[in-house]
């Protein structure tokens, strides 16, 4: 037994700084949200013109900064809130290790272990810092690091490489780098220098139009005051209130905030729910999701597993199949694994013998058996087709009868020789273990092993679920094809009766032809299962990938979304975007919900902040080329901003919303944008036409033009909120009230004044056109969004 560290020297390292402190790659600290809430380009935009109003003495002209100071103030409260409730979930979702100190093994959190630690790593557990063996062996999976998935044997002084996990065996482990130092810390150091970070693409999009939009936002703003105040003689004031307008309609201000109260409020309420999020970028990628890839065992069933019956495979007398059974269990007390395929065979084969192996092989993932040498021969525990090889027909029938039963099948058998050579009876001979495959080996078989999974209590309505979502489900398991399919039928999942067994699946051309033919996957090796993983994400799927082991772990990876089980290996859930804590998997409909409801209403809400965008850009571009006055005043877009944008929007942005996200965030946003934009543009560009036409003064044209985008801002107020609803009613109602009531009692703080009779007469002549204006446009958008989505879908 190893010694390990003392309580001194522990406290030793610790004051040395020695301790395996992680850098957390994705957390905010609290100064990080108020910088990025506070320090924006945007920010300084608003500070800039706030300036040059409070220069100008225009001081209605700052309405918009208490709407500025409360969106700041709103996202950094919502943010940190959200990160309180994280940091609770992540301590509580910490992994630990075994380390030994004081010759005692016990756990502690991998944070606090120093240089020097004497670890005890077993299968599926990750290593959490750079190591070298000390005692035992273990088979080492490094696909995370170097990205070959072949499992590397680590003898005695091998070193191990933070980041990899353990698939099988058992080793003591000296910790020799730590930290910072460790080699995953200074990959993870690597890639925060890289410039380009994998974001979802409504972010990206958003970040892209905040891009252009900061771009020609300086030279349209440039033109303007000069136009005002060079070219149209107007005064400092005058000029400056006509940039202002424009440059507060151009900013979509609130847009970036929404996002993020709306992604940090969906991460919260999921961590009520017990599931963390280890990127915002799995939310939106939920939303997408139309294929969910699961494994068997610890999803569509418990975690459990119990032997549910053994059986000889030939006649014997009691005497020896009691002593095959006591075999059977020194068997697998002599095996280091400890997946809950052994814990189920260590709690039936109790009457050990003390028999010590010569030599152990553990199960391997990759060729699903285990092997063990005694004194009395060689002998094999695995999975059908891979311990009897060529001889599978002679049993294949009985491993079909009890499959049938949703029984998870194993040969125990021992090597009776060598294929093509002759055996002497009655002899027994020891043959070496092979660790590549038992194909040159005769397998005498000795028992059939059925163990069974109980049935996850909600799995039929969970997968019901997601039919009716319109969300495919595709099993992939290590178990037999006919075990899985049955299991999966049980579960109620469409299509299970439809399946292969992926040893028969020899290249990736008949991968990628079986994802869109089976449903059922089984007998899939690991690295089978990124490979069909792969295959969906290029046939235009959006792949969500679960599970809860090492063999999953690939697969994960690969998959655009990736969801673990906490109670399944702590390399499976330090790998996936979400973990579900208490390894739940009826959470899974609320998840997707809420990604779903998220991204939709985000993209409803952003279509309402683009109308105002694009109509201003065009209107300050019409005024520059035609050398007119902009007709709005800063106060009157503030006005129109509040009750046609910000308040719906915040409103509209929290409601349930199941529809599957569908398309291109910001080809969807700009197309549902444009109807309501160009009709903004063409009526208020025409009444200041006909107004300068008629003689009718600056004062009533702002007027006429506010109330104008107010009542197209309703129009696509209501076509969003399609179907209405008595929540949408009573927001659209609450807004025209509020906006009627704030224009009344508080006139002369937004600019508002009564109009002539002549504005009056033009006002009403365009707001009666852009009915139909619109009308026509929406068609037109609409089945542009057609062709658009068509197109998406055939490629």
């Amino acid at each position: 037994m190893q010694q390990g560290l003392t309580q001194e020297q522990v406290q030793t390292q610790i004051k040395r700084h020695l301790v395996n402190v992680q850098m957390d790659k994705s957390a905010k600290s609290t100064k990080d949200i108020v910088k990025e809430n506070t320090l924006t380009y945007f920010n300084l935009i608003f500070t800039v013109i706030a300036i040059l109003c409070i220069i100008a003495g225009s001081w209605n002209s700052l309405t918009f900064l208490p709407v500025i100071v409360a969106n700041t103030l709103i996202g950094i409260v919502q943010q940190l809130h959200a990160k309180k409730v994280l940091d609770k979930l992540s301590i509580l979702n910490e992994p630990n290790a075994k380390v030994v100190r004081d010759g005692v093994e016990k756990e502690v959190p991998i944070q606090r272990l120093v240089l020097g630690d004497i670890i005890h790593l077993t299968s599926g557990a990750q290593i959490p810092a750079d190591a070298r063996v000390v005692e035992g062996t273990v088979n080492v999976n490094e696909a995370l690091l170097t990205g070959e998935a072949d499992e590397i044997e680590k003898l005695p002084d091998a070193e191990l490489m933070s980041g990899s996990f353990v698939v099988s065996g058992d080793c003591y482990a000296e910790l020799i780098r730590v930290g910072n130092e460790s080699y995953i810390s200074k990959l993870m150091n690597k890639a925060k220098q890289l410039k380009s970070v994998e974001t979802s693409e409504m972010i990206k999009s958003i970040d892209t139009l905040l891009k252009v939009i900061g771009v020609i936002l300086i030279p349209i703003g440039i033109a303007l005051f000069y136009q005002g105040f060079v070219s149209q003689g107007q005064t400092f004031t005058a000029s400056v209130e006509s940039m202002v307008a424009a440059l507060i309609g151009m900013i979509p201000e609130g847009l970036y905030l929404l996002v993020s109260i709306a992604l940090a409020t969906s991460a919260t309420k999921l961590a009520t729910e017990h599931v963390m999020l280890h990127d915002m970028k799995s939310t939106e990628t939920l939303a997408r999701v139309d294929v969910l890839c699961v494994d068997k065992t610890g999803t569509i069933t418990d975690n459990s597993m119990l032997v549910a019956d053994v059986i000889a495979a030939r006649e014997m007398e009691d005497e020896e199949k009691v002593f095959l059974a006591k075999l059977c269990s020194d068997y697998v007390a002599n095996l280091s694994d400890n997946n809950i395929t052994m814990q189920a065979l260590r709690s039936h084969f109790t009457e050990t013998t003390g028999r010590k192996a010569e030599a152990a092989f553990p199960f391997s993932s990759k060729y699903k058996y285990s092997s063990v040498q005694f004194e009395e021969g060689t002998f094999v525990l695995g999975a059908p087709e891979m311990v009897m090889t060529e001889d599978m027909p002679l049993v294949e029938k009985r491993v079909t009868k009890y499959a049938k039963r949703g029984n998870r099948v194993m040969i125990f058998g021992r090597v009776s020789g060598i294929r093509g050579e002759k055996t002497a009876t009655g002899k027994t001979k020891v043959y070496p273990i092979s660790t590549s495959g038992l194909s040159d080996y005769v397998i005498e078989p000795l028992f059939y092993i059925c163990l069974q999974n109980p049935l996850r209590e909600n799995a039929f309505d969970t997968f019901s679920y997601f039919a009716k979502q319109d969300v495919r489900v595709v099993v992939i398991s290590g178990d037999s094809p006919l075990t899985v399919s049955e299991v999966a039928k049980k579960a109620g999942i469409a299509d299970a009766d439809k399946y292969v067994n992926s040893a028969t699946l020899t290249s990736d051309k008949m991968i990628a032809s079986a994802v869109n033919e089976y449903t059922v996957f089984g007998r899939t090796t690991p690295e089978q299962k990124q490979k069909i993983v792969k295959a969906l994400k290029k046939a235009g799927h959006t792949v969500a990938m679960t599970g809860d082991g090492v063999n999953d772990i690939l697969a994960m990876k690969s998959a655009d979304c990736s969801i673990a089980m906490a109670a399944g290996s702590d390399a499976a859930a330090q790998a996936a975007q979400v973990v579900l804590l208490d390894s739940d998997f009826s959470h899974m409909p609320d998840i997707v919900g809420e990604g779903r409801r998220t991204i939709n209403n985000i993209q409803r809400s952003a279509t309402l902040f683009l109308v105002k965008n694009v109509f201003s850009i065009l209107l300050a571009l019409f005024s520059i080329i035609n050398v007119l006055s902009y007709p709005l005043q800063p106060a009157q877009v503030s006005l129109i901003s509040m009750f046609n944008i910000g308040i719906p929007a915040f409103f509209l942005a929290f409601e349930p919303n199941n529809k599957r996200v569908r398309g291109s965030f910001i080809k969807t946003v700009i197309i549902r944008a444009m109807p309501a934009a160009l009709t903004d543009f063409f009526a208020i560009a025409a009444l200041v036409v006909f107004g300068h036409t008629f003689g009718v003064s600056e004062t009533d044209i702002s007027v006429a033009s506010t109330f104008l985008l107010a009542i197209v801002g309703f129009m696509i107020l209501i076509n969003i909120s399609q179907p209405m609803n008595m929540f949408h009613s009573i927001v659209l109602g609450g807004c025209i009230v509020g906006l009627g009531f704030t224009a009344y009692f508080f006139n002369g703080l937004f600019d508002i004044s009564y109009i002539s009779t002549e504005c009056i007469m033009l006002f009403v002549v365009f707001a009666i056109a852009t009915e139909p204006c619109m009308r026509y446009l929406t068609r037109l958008a609409e089945w542009i969004e057609e062709k658009v989505t068509y197109r998406g879908k055939a490629k």
